[in-house]
Protein backbone atom coordinates (compact mmCIF):
# COMPACT_ATOMS: atom_id res chain seq x y z
CA UNK A 1 0.00 0.00 0.00
CA UNK A 2 0.91 3.70 -0.87
CA UNK A 3 2.68 5.51 2.66
CA UNK A 4 -0.01 8.28 3.69
CA UNK A 5 1.92 11.16 2.13
CA UNK A 6 2.47 9.38 -0.74
CA UNK A 7 -1.49 9.00 -1.17
CA UNK A 8 -2.30 12.56 -0.25
CA UNK A 9 -0.11 13.65 -3.49
CA UNK A 10 -2.26 11.10 -5.29
CA UNK A 11 -5.24 11.97 -3.98
CA UNK A 12 -4.79 15.04 -5.01
CA UNK A 13 -3.40 14.72 -8.75
CA UNK A 14 -5.81 12.27 -9.03
CA UNK A 15 -8.91 14.37 -8.37
CA UNK A 16 -7.91 17.23 -10.86
CA UNK A 17 -8.31 14.22 -13.69
CA UNK A 18 -11.65 13.80 -15.61
CA UNK A 19 -10.73 10.60 -17.13
CA UNK A 20 -11.23 7.58 -14.75
CA UNK A 21 -7.63 7.10 -13.15
CA UNK A 22 -7.28 3.40 -11.31
CA UNK A 23 -3.63 2.50 -10.16
CA UNK A 24 -2.55 -1.34 -9.68
CA UNK A 25 0.83 -2.95 -8.54
CA UNK A 26 2.46 -5.99 -10.52
CA UNK A 27 -0.08 -8.45 -8.65
CA UNK A 28 -2.87 -6.41 -10.75
CA UNK A 29 -4.42 -5.64 -6.94
CA UNK A 30 -6.18 -2.23 -7.29
CA UNK A 31 -4.54 0.26 -4.97
CA UNK A 32 -6.33 3.96 -6.39
CA UNK A 33 -8.70 4.96 -7.93
CA UNK A 34 -10.07 8.61 -8.25
CA UNK A 35 -13.72 10.27 -8.05
CA UNK A 36 -13.96 9.92 -12.09
CA UNK A 37 -13.63 5.92 -11.82
CA UNK A 38 -15.76 5.28 -8.74
CA UNK A 39 -18.74 7.03 -11.17
CA UNK A 40 -18.03 5.03 -14.15
CA UNK A 41 -17.62 1.83 -12.79
CA UNK A 42 -20.39 2.62 -9.75
CA UNK A 43 -18.48 1.95 -6.89
CA UNK A 44 -16.75 3.57 -4.01
CA UNK A 45 -13.12 4.05 -3.40
CA UNK A 46 -13.18 1.63 -0.34
CA UNK A 47 -15.10 -0.76 -2.36
CA UNK A 48 -12.06 -1.13 -4.89
CA UNK A 49 -8.98 -0.59 -3.07
CA UNK A 50 -7.43 -3.51 -2.44
CA UNK A 51 -9.42 -5.36 -5.02
CA UNK A 52 -7.86 -7.59 -7.88
CA UNK A 53 -8.31 -5.46 -11.74
CA UNK A 54 -10.26 -8.32 -12.75
CA UNK A 55 -13.34 -7.02 -10.59
CA UNK A 56 -13.89 -4.39 -13.15
CA UNK A 57 -13.38 -6.41 -16.31
CA UNK A 58 -15.80 -9.03 -18.23
CA UNK A 59 -15.66 -12.47 -16.88
CA UNK A 60 -15.08 -13.87 -20.63
CA UNK A 61 -12.50 -11.29 -21.25
CA UNK A 62 -10.25 -12.52 -17.83
CA UNK A 63 -8.21 -15.37 -19.63
CA UNK A 64 -6.99 -13.13 -22.01
CA UNK A 65 -6.49 -10.30 -19.61
CA UNK A 66 -3.70 -12.04 -17.65
CA UNK A 67 -1.59 -12.50 -20.69
CA UNK A 68 -1.62 -8.84 -21.89
CA UNK A 69 -0.94 -7.47 -18.74
CA UNK A 70 1.95 -9.66 -18.27
CA UNK A 71 3.31 -8.89 -21.51
CA UNK A 72 3.02 -5.11 -21.16
CA UNK A 73 4.94 -5.27 -17.58
CA UNK A 74 7.81 -7.52 -19.46
CA UNK A 75 7.75 -4.87 -21.48
CA UNK A 76 7.41 -1.29 -19.06
CA UNK A 77 6.17 1.38 -21.65
CA UNK A 78 3.22 3.61 -22.26
CA UNK A 79 1.02 1.82 -24.62
CA UNK A 80 -3.08 2.10 -25.92
CA UNK A 81 -5.05 -0.57 -24.93
CA UNK A 82 -7.17 -2.55 -27.23
CA UNK A 83 -5.47 -1.29 -30.46
CA UNK A 84 -7.43 -3.02 -33.18
CA UNK A 85 -9.82 -4.18 -30.94
CA UNK A 86 -12.22 -3.27 -28.66
CA UNK A 87 -12.23 -3.51 -24.93
CA UNK A 88 -14.84 -3.51 -22.13
CA UNK A 89 -15.77 -2.70 -18.98
CA UNK A 90 -17.75 -3.78 -16.02
CA UNK A 91 -19.64 -2.10 -13.51
CA UNK A 92 -21.02 -2.89 -10.21
CA UNK A 93 -24.62 -3.52 -11.19
CA UNK A 94 -23.45 -6.26 -13.88
CA UNK A 95 -23.58 -3.83 -16.75
CA UNK A 96 -21.47 -4.05 -19.49
CA UNK A 97 -19.94 -1.12 -21.96
CA UNK A 98 -16.86 -0.15 -24.18
CA UNK A 99 -13.99 2.05 -22.89
CA UNK A 100 -10.98 3.53 -23.72
CA UNK A 101 -7.37 2.54 -21.59
CA UNK A 102 -4.28 3.87 -21.87
CA UNK A 103 -1.32 2.57 -19.66
CA UNK A 104 1.37 4.18 -17.85
CA UNK A 105 4.05 2.35 -15.65
CA UNK A 106 5.97 3.90 -13.23
CA UNK A 107 7.72 2.98 -10.11
CA UNK A 108 7.77 4.52 -6.27
CA UNK A 109 10.76 3.26 -3.65
CA UNK A 110 11.49 0.78 -6.51
CA UNK A 111 8.23 -0.82 -6.87
CA UNK A 112 6.57 -0.86 -10.09
CA UNK A 113 2.76 0.67 -10.46
CA UNK A 114 0.33 0.83 -13.54
CA UNK A 115 -1.52 3.80 -13.77
CA UNK A 116 -4.54 2.97 -16.25
CA UNK A 117 -6.54 5.92 -18.06
CA UNK A 118 -10.08 4.68 -18.16
CA UNK A 119 -12.96 6.83 -20.57
CA UNK A 120 -16.21 5.41 -21.12
CA UNK A 121 -17.00 5.73 -24.54
CA UNK A 122 -20.51 4.46 -24.47
CA UNK A 123 -21.52 7.76 -26.00
CA UNK A 124 -19.17 8.04 -28.88
CA UNK A 125 -19.81 4.80 -29.84
CA UNK A 126 -23.31 5.02 -30.26
CA UNK A 127 -22.34 8.21 -32.16
CA UNK A 128 -20.48 6.08 -34.42
CA UNK A 129 -23.29 4.32 -35.03
CA UNK A 130 -25.88 6.85 -35.85
CA UNK A 131 -23.55 8.81 -38.08
CA UNK A 132 -22.53 5.26 -40.24
CA UNK A 133 -26.58 5.06 -40.09
CA UNK A 134 -27.21 8.79 -41.77
CA UNK A 135 -24.51 8.38 -43.94
CA UNK A 136 -26.39 4.97 -45.28
CA UNK A 137 -29.67 6.72 -45.61
CA UNK A 138 -27.75 10.05 -47.21
CA UNK A 139 -26.78 7.59 -49.71
CA UNK A 140 -30.10 6.32 -50.13
CA UNK A 141 -31.27 9.44 -51.03
CA UNK A 142 -28.73 10.43 -53.40
CA UNK A 143 -29.58 6.91 -55.31
CA UNK A 144 -33.27 7.79 -55.44
CA UNK A 145 -32.35 11.40 -56.24
CA UNK A 146 -29.94 10.51 -59.04
CA UNK A 147 -32.93 7.88 -60.42
CA UNK A 148 -35.19 10.42 -60.58
CA UNK A 149 -33.13 12.93 -62.30
CA UNK A 150 -32.21 10.37 -64.44
CA UNK A 151 -36.04 9.60 -64.83
CA UNK A 152 -37.07 13.19 -65.21
CA UNK A 153 -33.61 13.72 -67.92
CA UNK A 154 -35.10 10.71 -70.29
CA UNK A 155 -38.67 12.50 -70.52
CA UNK A 156 -37.64 15.61 -71.50
CA UNK A 157 -35.53 14.24 -74.27
CA UNK A 158 -38.35 12.77 -76.06
CA UNK A 159 -39.95 16.32 -75.41
CA UNK A 160 -40.82 19.02 -77.87
CA UNK A 161 -38.40 20.46 -79.50
CA UNK A 162 -39.53 24.13 -78.11
CA UNK A 163 -38.61 22.96 -74.39
CA UNK A 164 -35.32 22.26 -75.29
CA UNK A 165 -34.05 25.19 -73.31
CA UNK A 166 -35.67 24.10 -70.41
CA UNK A 167 -34.78 20.51 -70.82
CA UNK A 168 -30.60 22.19 -70.88
CA UNK A 169 -31.89 23.71 -67.50
CA UNK A 170 -32.98 20.80 -65.54
CA UNK A 171 -29.60 18.67 -66.84
CA UNK A 172 -27.68 21.27 -65.27
CA UNK A 173 -30.03 21.32 -62.24
CA UNK A 174 -28.88 17.89 -62.09
CA UNK A 175 -25.40 18.11 -62.02
CA UNK A 176 -25.51 20.56 -59.65
CA UNK A 177 -27.68 18.35 -57.28
CA UNK A 178 -25.15 15.30 -57.90
CA UNK A 179 -21.84 17.58 -57.10
CA UNK A 180 -24.25 19.09 -53.39
CA UNK A 181 -25.09 15.80 -52.88
CA UNK A 182 -21.39 14.14 -53.42
CA UNK A 183 -20.18 17.11 -51.41
CA UNK A 184 -22.16 16.57 -48.50
CA UNK A 185 -21.06 12.75 -48.13
CA UNK A 186 -17.81 13.69 -48.22
CA UNK A 187 -18.33 16.29 -45.53
CA UNK A 188 -19.35 13.64 -43.75
CA UNK A 189 -16.83 11.10 -44.25
CA UNK A 190 -14.32 13.96 -43.28
CA UNK A 191 -16.62 14.45 -39.89
CA UNK A 192 -16.24 10.82 -39.30
CA UNK A 193 -12.75 10.87 -40.02
CA UNK A 194 -12.57 13.94 -37.78
CA UNK A 195 -13.61 12.11 -35.10
CA UNK A 196 -11.57 9.43 -35.01
CA UNK A 197 -8.29 10.73 -35.30
CA UNK A 198 -9.18 13.40 -32.66
CA UNK A 199 -10.03 10.28 -30.20
CA UNK A 200 -6.86 8.71 -30.89
CA UNK A 201 -4.41 11.76 -31.55
CA UNK A 202 -5.57 13.59 -28.56
CA UNK A 203 -5.86 11.04 -26.02
CA UNK A 204 -1.77 9.52 -26.31
CA UNK A 205 -0.07 12.81 -25.74
CA UNK A 206 -2.57 14.50 -23.42
CA UNK A 207 -1.59 11.12 -21.48
CA UNK A 208 2.18 11.41 -21.53
CA UNK A 209 1.47 15.25 -20.38
CA UNK A 210 -0.60 13.58 -17.25
CA UNK A 211 1.96 11.43 -16.25
CA UNK A 212 4.59 14.08 -16.64
CA UNK A 213 2.68 16.44 -14.80
CA UNK A 214 2.26 13.46 -11.84
CA UNK A 215 6.25 13.07 -11.80
CA UNK A 216 7.31 16.50 -11.36
CA UNK A 217 5.42 16.34 -8.55
CA UNK A 218 8.39 14.07 -7.20
CA UNK A 219 11.50 16.11 -7.72
CA UNK A 220 11.62 18.13 -5.48
CA UNK A 221 14.52 18.73 -4.74
CA UNK A 222 17.83 21.15 -6.38
CA UNK A 223 19.46 18.03 -7.76
CA UNK A 224 16.31 16.83 -9.30
CA UNK A 225 16.40 19.98 -12.13
CA UNK A 226 17.39 17.88 -15.11
CA UNK A 227 14.85 15.48 -14.28
CA UNK A 228 12.44 18.07 -13.73
CA UNK A 229 13.46 19.71 -17.25
CA UNK A 230 13.31 16.65 -19.24
CA UNK A 231 9.33 16.39 -17.90
CA UNK A 232 8.88 19.62 -18.81
CA UNK A 233 10.24 19.25 -22.15
CA UNK A 234 8.01 16.88 -22.68
CA UNK A 235 4.62 18.56 -21.88
CA UNK A 236 5.75 20.89 -24.21
CA UNK A 237 6.46 18.84 -26.91
CA UNK A 238 3.02 17.54 -26.56
CA UNK A 239 1.08 20.49 -26.43
CA UNK A 240 2.94 21.89 -29.65
CA UNK A 241 1.91 18.59 -31.34
CA UNK A 242 -1.87 18.94 -30.20
CA UNK A 243 -1.76 22.52 -31.64
CA UNK A 244 -0.16 21.41 -35.08
CA UNK A 245 -2.82 19.45 -35.21
CA UNK A 246 -5.65 21.79 -34.32
CA UNK A 247 -3.88 24.41 -37.22
CA UNK A 248 -3.69 21.01 -39.76
CA UNK A 249 -7.44 19.94 -39.55
CA UNK A 250 -8.43 24.50 -39.71
CA UNK A 251 -6.40 24.29 -42.79
CA UNK A 252 -7.90 21.37 -44.72
CA UNK A 253 -11.39 22.68 -43.69
CA UNK A 254 -10.41 26.27 -45.43
CA UNK A 255 -8.81 24.04 -48.44
CA UNK A 256 -12.00 22.02 -48.64
CA UNK A 257 -14.14 25.03 -49.12
CA UNK A 258 -11.90 27.23 -51.08
CA UNK A 259 -12.03 29.31 -48.05
CA UNK A 260 -8.62 30.64 -48.14
CA UNK A 261 -7.20 34.09 -48.07
CA UNK A 262 -3.57 34.59 -49.06
CA UNK A 263 -1.48 37.46 -47.95
CA UNK A 264 1.67 38.29 -50.06
CA UNK A 265 4.05 40.58 -49.37
CA UNK A 266 7.73 40.74 -49.61
CA UNK A 267 10.03 39.53 -46.91
CA UNK A 268 13.67 38.02 -46.11
CA UNK A 269 14.30 34.39 -46.04
CA UNK A 270 16.16 34.79 -43.34
CA UNK A 271 13.36 35.73 -41.46
CA UNK A 272 10.94 32.81 -42.18
CA UNK A 273 14.32 30.32 -41.98
CA UNK A 274 14.71 31.93 -38.75
CA UNK A 275 11.48 31.37 -37.10
CA UNK A 276 10.75 27.55 -38.43
CA UNK A 277 14.48 26.30 -36.95
CA UNK A 278 13.50 28.36 -33.81
CA UNK A 279 10.52 26.14 -32.96
CA UNK A 280 11.79 22.88 -34.53
CA UNK A 281 14.77 23.52 -31.64
CA UNK A 282 11.97 23.07 -29.10
CA UNK A 283 11.22 19.45 -31.04
CA UNK A 284 15.27 18.22 -31.46
CA UNK A 285 16.22 14.57 -29.82
CA UNK A 286 19.14 14.06 -27.99
CA UNK A 287 21.73 14.93 -30.66
CA UNK A 288 20.17 15.88 -33.29
CA UNK A 289 21.11 18.95 -35.10
CA UNK A 290 19.68 21.42 -37.98
CA UNK A 291 22.42 23.02 -40.44
CA UNK A 292 22.00 26.30 -41.45
CA UNK A 293 21.63 27.46 -44.96
CA UNK A 294 24.70 29.52 -46.31
CA UNK A 295 24.03 32.74 -47.97
CA UNK A 296 20.41 33.38 -48.15
CA UNK A 297 20.88 36.74 -46.27
CA UNK A 298 20.39 38.47 -49.18
CA UNK A 299 17.43 36.20 -50.15
CA UNK A 300 13.54 37.18 -50.60
CA UNK A 301 10.33 36.67 -51.89
CA UNK A 302 7.00 38.14 -52.59
CA UNK A 303 4.50 35.11 -51.91
CA UNK A 304 2.20 33.86 -48.40
CA UNK A 305 5.16 34.17 -45.82
CA UNK A 306 2.78 32.28 -43.38
CA UNK A 307 2.27 29.33 -45.71
CA UNK A 308 5.74 28.91 -46.38
CA UNK A 309 6.58 29.11 -42.78
CA UNK A 310 3.90 26.30 -42.54
CA UNK A 311 5.02 24.15 -44.98
CA UNK A 312 9.07 24.44 -44.20
CA UNK A 313 7.84 23.56 -40.45
CA UNK A 314 5.54 20.26 -41.88
CA UNK A 315 8.95 19.27 -43.36
CA UNK A 316 11.47 20.19 -40.94
CA UNK A 317 9.27 18.79 -37.83
CA UNK A 318 8.87 15.41 -40.08
CA UNK A 319 12.73 15.19 -40.58
CA UNK A 320 13.04 15.51 -36.61
CA UNK A 321 10.25 12.84 -36.00
CA UNK A 322 10.89 10.49 -38.41
CA UNK A 323 15.10 10.44 -37.70
CA UNK A 324 17.09 8.76 -34.88
CA UNK A 325 18.92 10.76 -32.27
CA UNK A 326 22.64 12.19 -33.00
CA UNK A 327 21.51 13.02 -37.05
CA UNK A 328 21.68 15.58 -38.89
CA UNK A 329 18.68 17.65 -41.03
CA UNK A 330 20.72 19.79 -43.86
CA UNK A 331 18.55 22.99 -45.23
CA UNK A 332 20.16 24.25 -48.55
CA UNK A 333 18.48 27.09 -50.65
CA UNK A 334 18.82 28.45 -53.83
CA UNK A 335 17.43 31.23 -55.77
CA UNK A 336 17.19 32.16 -59.59
CA UNK A 337 15.76 35.46 -60.72
CA UNK A 338 12.29 33.68 -61.17
CA UNK A 339 12.22 30.53 -58.47
CA UNK A 340 13.50 29.71 -55.11
CA UNK A 341 14.35 26.33 -54.26
CA UNK A 342 14.19 24.79 -50.84
CA UNK A 343 16.08 21.33 -50.26
CA UNK A 344 15.37 19.21 -46.71
CA UNK A 345 17.50 16.30 -46.14
CA UNK A 346 17.63 14.11 -43.19
CA UNK A 347 18.72 10.78 -42.08
CA UNK A 348 15.76 9.41 -40.82
CA UNK A 349 13.77 6.16 -41.75
CA UNK A 350 12.89 6.92 -45.61
CA UNK A 351 9.28 6.03 -47.22
CA UNK A 352 9.29 2.52 -48.79
CA UNK A 353 9.39 2.46 -52.36
CA UNK A 354 5.92 1.39 -52.73
CA UNK A 355 3.96 3.34 -50.92
CA UNK A 356 5.75 6.77 -51.99
CA UNK A 357 3.09 7.22 -54.40
CA UNK A 358 0.75 7.74 -51.92
CA UNK A 359 2.39 9.88 -49.59
CA UNK A 360 0.56 12.50 -50.61
CA UNK A 361 -2.59 11.81 -49.99
CA UNK A 362 -4.67 13.19 -47.27
CA UNK A 363 -4.82 10.18 -44.05
CA UNK A 364 -2.12 8.44 -45.83
CA UNK A 365 0.74 6.71 -43.76
CA UNK A 366 3.54 4.70 -44.63
CA UNK A 367 3.78 1.23 -42.97
CA UNK A 368 7.04 2.20 -41.45
CA UNK A 369 5.43 4.68 -39.68
CA UNK A 370 2.41 3.50 -38.01
CA UNK A 371 3.48 3.58 -34.43
CA UNK A 372 4.55 7.18 -34.50
CA UNK A 373 1.88 9.80 -33.72
CA UNK A 374 0.50 11.29 -37.07
CA UNK A 375 -2.75 12.25 -38.65
CA UNK A 376 -1.58 11.96 -42.40
CA UNK A 377 -2.56 15.18 -43.53
CA UNK A 378 0.29 17.00 -43.18
CA UNK A 379 1.94 16.84 -46.50
CA UNK A 380 -1.64 16.61 -48.39
CA UNK A 381 -2.17 20.08 -46.83
CA UNK A 382 1.35 21.80 -47.82
CA UNK A 383 1.25 20.15 -51.23
CA UNK A 384 -2.17 22.05 -51.53
CA UNK A 385 -1.53 25.28 -50.40
CA UNK A 386 2.08 25.47 -53.04
CA UNK A 387 -0.12 24.56 -55.64
CA UNK A 388 -2.63 27.35 -54.94
CA UNK A 389 0.38 29.70 -54.75
CA UNK A 390 2.11 28.09 -58.22
CA UNK A 391 4.29 26.10 -56.60
CA UNK A 392 5.36 22.28 -56.46
CA UNK A 393 7.20 19.71 -53.71
CA UNK A 394 8.93 16.51 -54.48
CA UNK A 395 10.92 14.14 -52.93
CA UNK A 396 13.25 11.27 -53.12
CA UNK A 397 13.67 8.88 -50.62
CA UNK A 398 15.52 5.25 -49.58
CA UNK A 399 14.38 3.42 -46.81
CA UNK A 400 16.54 2.99 -43.93
CA UNK A 401 19.05 6.06 -45.47
CA UNK A 402 16.59 8.71 -45.24
CA UNK A 403 14.85 11.38 -47.49
CA UNK A 404 15.03 14.66 -49.42
CA UNK A 405 12.13 16.88 -49.81
CA UNK A 406 12.19 19.53 -52.44
CA UNK A 407 9.78 22.59 -52.78
CA UNK A 408 9.79 25.22 -55.23
CA UNK A 409 8.32 28.54 -55.31
CA UNK A 410 8.39 31.57 -57.35
CA UNK A 411 9.59 34.58 -56.54
CA UNK A 412 6.64 37.02 -56.93
CA UNK A 413 2.91 35.73 -56.33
Amino acid sequence: MFKEDQRKVFKILLGAVSEGVIIVDETQTIMEVNTSAEQIFGYTREGLVGQPLNTLIPKNYHANHGGHFNRFMAKHERRQMGKGRDIYGKRKDGSIFPVEAGLNPFEINGKTFVMALIIDISDRKRQEHQIIELNNQLEKKVEDRTQSLHNIVEELKFANVELDNENKRRIKAEEKTKIALKREIELNELKTKFLSLVSHEFKTPLSGILTSTVLLGKYKLTEDQEKRDKHLKTITSKVHYLNNILNDFLSVERLETGKVNYTFKTFKLSKVLNEVIYNANMLLKDGQNINYPDNIDDMSLHQDEKILELSLSNIVHNAIKYSPEHTNIDIKISQNEHNTVFRIKDNGIGIPEVEQKNIFNRYFRAENVLNIQGTGIGLNIVKGHLENLGGTISFTSEEHEGSVFKITLPNKA
